[in-house]
């Protein structure tokens, strides 16, 4: 039988969490003009990750209603359902309910905004008929 080295994270020495792999294919698909063959995905993320890993992650990503995909040759290319801004939104209000306090939680993110986001938050809570004043910007 085989050890695995662990780091401190506890994750095999080597080797990447799954979660970090999906947002490295996801960022790549953003990051792309048009969707992308399992091979286009694999030369634009970083490391040296084997093709059926990215296929692999890939079909996850389809599978979870994450990516849509076509016929592209005999495979197929695969584009974000969702853009970026979207996904991000869902995965905060996934943790948000996930949460036992969230009165807590949103007390402790909205404490460390930045000012500038602060005042981002409050404009979209004021709604479209809010007076906007750096509307020029």
């Amino acid at each position: 039988m085989h050890e695995r080295k662990h780091d401190d994270s506890g994750e095999a020495s080597g080797r990447r969490a799954r979660g970090e792999l999906e947002s490295g294919v996801l960022a790549a698909l953003w990051g792309a003009e048009q969707p992308l063959t399992a091979r286009q995905a694999m030369e634009r993320l970083p490391g040296d990750l084997a093709y059926t890993t990215v296929l692999t992650i890939l079909t996850r990503l389809y599978d979870k209603g994450m990516l849509v995909r076509h016929r592209a040759g005999r495979g197929y290319a695969y584009a974000p359902a969702r853009d970026e801004a979207s996904h991000t939104a869902e995965r905060m209000r996934t943790l948000l309910e996930r949460g036992s306090d969230r009165e807590a939680v949103l007390t402790r993110f909205v404490s460390e905004l930045s000012e500038e986001d602060e005042q981002l938050l409050h404009r979209l809570l004021a709604g479209p008929d809010a007076d906007r004043t750096d509307e020029g910007r």
